[in-house]
């Protein structure tokens, strides 16, 4: 399963190589900008594309942690998305971007990420949306056996937050980007294009890829989490503890006077 997951996240990358890759990678770094400013805590948390500098980059929070199913490309958690190695309620920020939609399971993907996430954490999902000129572009070349889009299996916006209200989590805010794929050349590229900006101003839902900002409401439930791993390994945990207190130790009795070594006071 990983290697097939390595070798999507491979040919999605050279995807985003191409002009309108550059091109959507370009908008989805800045609409996502404004949601990263207003994560702050101590842990942030990609899954999914990360290609050579991840959305999450341009957070404010310090320790960003880089999931991938391989190595490279700056990745410091090997885990699969739906068994993340982490404990409960301890990181503050969750980006996924891409994530989900080449999942085996993205429902447990999600349910994974909001038992992560702290109360009040905020999470950040980029996605195609499949109800988009590039959604339907994408399914056609999928029938044609593109390796990309052939193991694309896209959520839609409605079906994400029904999810994320079942778990608790409330939607802030969509953004959606890239209505009007900028093709060609010239004078039609530069129409398009300006299409497409136009369209992202307006926020129309028929945009090839949402950017969905949402907060986990619930509260953390401190309880203990069955494994189904080999015995030694155990859960990351992100948030220091406190050293416990020193234990308060009797004062030894004062001798009185008369009292002879040995002698123990009534």
């Amino acid at each position: 399963m990983r290697a097939q997951c390595s070798d999507i996240f491979s040919e999605l990358e050279s995807w985003y190589a191409t002009d309108s890759g550059r091109h959507l990678l370009a908008a989805t770094r800045s609409a996502a900008q404004d949601m990263l400013d207003r994560a702050f805590g101590y842990h942030i948390l990609h899954l999914g594309y990360a290609g050579e500098e991840p959305l999450c980059a341009g957070s404010p929070i310090n320790h960003r942690i880089i999931c991938a199913p391989r190595s490279g490309g700056g990745a410091g958690l090997l885990a699969s998305p739906e068994e993340l190695p982490l404990e409960s309620d301890s990181v503050d920020a969750v980006v996924a971007h891409h994530c989900l939609e080449f999942a085996a399971n993205p429902h447990q993907v999600i349910r994974e990420i909001q038992r992560i996430l702290t109360p009040q954490g905020q999470l950040l999902v980029a996605g195609f949306n499949p109800y988009s000129l590039h959604g339907i572009g994408a399914r056609f070349r999928g029938l044609l056996r593109n390796p990309l889009w052939q193991h694309h299996q896209p959520v839609s916006e409605r079906r994400l937050t029904d999810w994320l209200h079942l778990l608790g989590c409330e939607v802030q805010d969509v953004s959606r980007l890239y209505a009007v794929p900028p093709v060609g050349r010239g004078r039609l590229h530069r129409g398009l294009q300006n299409l497409d900006h136009w369209a992202g101003r307006h926020n129309l839902p028929l945009g090839g890829v949402y950017l969905l900002h949402a907060t986990k409401q619930v509260a953390g439930l401190h309880r203990p989490r069955r494994l189904s791993r080999a015995r030694g390994d155990r859960l990351i945990g992100l948030v220091p503890k406190p050293a416990p207190a020193p234990t308060p130790v009797a004062p030894a009795p004062l001798g009185l006077p008369g009292m002879e070594k040995g002698d123990v006071a009534a």
